[in-house]
């Protein structure tokens, strides 16, 4: 498997939004597999397929604690079908964002609909973490970044700091308990 290059922000890539996939092959599964191993090595929880500067509507998670046996999920074409009316707040990081946290609100709990790895459609009900790091995924395929979804003022701190970061080259690592 091959590692891939995370985007980190501030950097206009991060802001597109992603392309449905028309199909699900050998050269897809290809890229979900470094795309796991990448988030996996990072390390975080979920990675959308943007941040990796490919812009295609995917995205890769798993909530498995470090000695629990893995268990990804693979979503391609995902789509919220319904969102819980009540809101929970969940103190957010990213991959893409390293070092960098903030309380989120979003809906306690989903549903989508989605593409597996063998192109068969499927559903998925989730509430707690997995919600909320599905959630934050989908956002990635839109153009959106958790500090999007958070004070001006606090976003734009976060985001000068990251820019000073990337101008002395000296980008922190990111701490796995909540990057996304």
């Amino acid at each position: 498997m091959t590692m891939l290059p995370i985007i980190t922000a501030p950097d206009p890539r991060l802001k597109r939004t992603a392309k449905p996939v028309a199909r699900v092959d050998d050269g897809l599964r290809k890229l979900m597999d470094d795309m796991l191993e990448t988030m996996y090595q990072a390390p975080g929880i979920g990675l959308a397929a943007p941040q990796v500067g490919v812009l295609k509507r995917i995205v890769v998670l798993d909530l498995s604690k470090e000695d629990e046996e893995r268990r990804p999920h693979v979503l391609i074409n995902p789509e919220l079908t319904w969102v819980s009316g009540e809101d929970v707040t969940y103190e957010e990081g990213c991959l893409s964002l390293p070092d960098h946290y903030a309380d989120v609100v979003r809906p306690s709990a989903i549903e989508l609909s989605y593409l597996d790895r063998d192109n068969e459609t499927r559903t998925l009900e989730a509430d707690g973490l997995l919600a909320t790091c599905i959630q934050h995924e989908l956002d990635h395929l839109d153009g959106v970044l958790f500090v999007d979804r958070i004070s001006a003022l606090k976003r734009n701190m976060i985001l000068r700091k990251l820019l000073k970061a990337k101008k002395s080259d000296t980008t922190p690592s990111a701490d796995p308990a909540h990057v996304l």
